[in-house]
């Protein structure tokens, strides 16, 4: 029986990793709490699914012309007032302070079916949509 794995995903993976300069920020938001570490941050960092490109100039493309969008997700998983945030955001404030990582190929390695849950409408208990998948064992 062949082992490698089988099934890819029609998407490309973007990693935003934080970087020294959103550590600065995040702990001089709130000095009264326990310093982090930048190894704090990236314990666990974001990753996006976008469209599937073959290179990652595409990639780079629609990461750059959806950098404050991402910026403010960011900014918003560890901070949740608006008015703490840097106000001139900027492109390459954004590189500044996140390592970008453009990964083209995704594999599930996974049985279970693909799940997507709606994180807009946190009220709402039946927010998740299963996604139909092919398995040929």
């Amino acid at each position: 029986m062949n082992r490698t794995p089988r099934f890819t995903i029609n998407r490309t993976v973007v990693l935003l990793a934080p970087r020294q300069p959103f550590l600065d920020w995040l702990n001089s938001v709130d000095p009264d709490d326990e310093m982090l570490v930048l190894e704090d941050l990236r314990e666990d960092n974001e990753v996006f699914l976008i469209p599937q490109y073959n290179d990652n100039t595409d990639s780079e493309k629609w990461v750059k012309t959806r950098w404050s969008f991402l910026f403010e997700h960011m900014l918003m998983g560890w901070v949740e007032d608006e008015n703490l945030w840097p106000q001139d955001r900027t492109l390459d404030m954004f590189n500044e302070w996140f390592e970008i990582e453009i990964h083209t190929m995704a594999w599930d390695l996974s049985d279970e079916p693909l799940v997507v849950e709606d994180w807009q409408d946190e009220d709402d208990e039946d927010d998740e949509i299963e996604i139909e998948k092919i398995h040929l064992h």
